[in-house]
């Protein structure tokens, strides 16, 4: 494997084989964290494309709910980083047996969810990689690729460029929140229990600052609140000591954000605010800002989380049941 650009060969590769194929809709299928990333590329979908609806799915809902309109119109896009997850590769299968076209992307060649699907796509790990090879890169590229195959938007080479563009952008963020990543750490090292707010994109890190970093990993329960959702009931637990981490993104559902924001600011003395408008997106083109920050939210998280791990003396890699025992 080529180390530059293997990611966007692997992304045109599989796009010139679907051929001719048309289709009417895109199934986002993974679990867990593979999930969370592919919630950004189902807004690019849902605001940029006039041809494709987006369906996001957990892998093995999407085998037992059999979604009506699973056929040859149907592309599904199934990631795990391992390339292993029973559910997801089972779902593979399941699509293919239906005549969709299944694209499967992955952190290794030549495991069970590559061979069950019909093109595959190789991602790098977020740390050793540039942005356009991590999985987030991967699936932008990929789903603004399938949007222009058929509507000509000129998405992909959009895509390419602002990733490219991001790398700097992304380092220079790490170094700026650093600071305020052990002021988390030190605020919430003895906490019970946190929250997450956020909306559109920037949802997809609120589940996995949540749900993968705080939960799977530090064993601290927490709760990612969509900010549309806030008003509706989960207000109400807000108290003044009550730790609550605030992502704003630069896309289009930002006002849902600054108004849980005016809220919290209000009543917990603990609001930690991770705000993307704080960053120099640089040679980044406006259009693309509220896709990539999306990565910027997601590399000051991985601060967050390795910030509370180390003065909580808790590995991020300690697990109890994971990988451990029959589930």
């Amino acid at each position: 494997m080529e180390q530059t650009n293997y990611s966007e060969r692997g992304v045109r590769r599989v796009l010139e084989q679907l051929g001719e194929r048309r289709f009417d809709r895109i199934f986002f299928v993974a679990c867990g964290g593979s999930s969370a990333l592919m919630y950004p590329s189902a807004y690019l979908v849902d605001t940029r494309s006039r041809t494709l609806a987006a369906e996001y799915l957990n892998s093995n809902e999407f085998i037992y709910r059999a979604p009506a309109r699973l056929d040859e119109r149907a592309v599904v896009i199934l990631c795990s980083q391992e390339g292993k997850t029973p559910e997801t590769v089972e779902a593979a299968r399941f699509a293919r047996a239906k005549g969709a076209a299944v694209l499967t992307i992955a952190m290794r060649e030549g495991t069970p969810l590559e061979a069950a699907g019909e093109g595959f796509v190789l991602y790098g790990h977020y740390e050793t990689c540039p942005m356009k090879d991590t999985s987030y890169g991967v699936m932008y590229m990929l789903t603004a690729g399938l949007i222009d195959r058929q509507e000509g938007a000129g998405l992909l080479e959009g895509m390419v460029r602002a990733l490219e563009a991001l790398d700097p952008v992304v380092q220079r963020a790490k170094q700026d929140w650093q600071p305020r990543a052990m002021e988390f750490a030190q605020g919430c090292r003895d906490a019970r229990v946190l929250y997450s707010l956020a909306s559109g994109c920037d949802y997809s890190q609120a589940y996995v600052l949540c749900n993968c970093y705080m939960m799977e990993m530090q064993w601290i329960n927490a709760i990612p609140i969509h900010a549309g959702e806030f008003f509706h009931g989960p207000f109400e637990i807000i108290e003044e000591d009550s730790p609550v981490i605030l992502l704003l993104g630069r896309d289009e559902t930002r006002f849902l954000e600054e108004r849980a924001l005016a809220f919290c600011k209000k009543f917990t003395q603990k609001l930690f605010v991770i705000d993307a408008a704080e960053i120099d997106f640089g040679a980044v083109e406006p259009a693309y800002e509220g896709f990539m920050a999306v990565l910027a939210l997601n590399n000051i998280c991985r601060l967050y989380s390795k910030a509370i791990a180390g003065v909580r003396g808790h590995s991020l890699d300690l697990r109890r049941y994971m990988h451990l025992m029959d589930y």
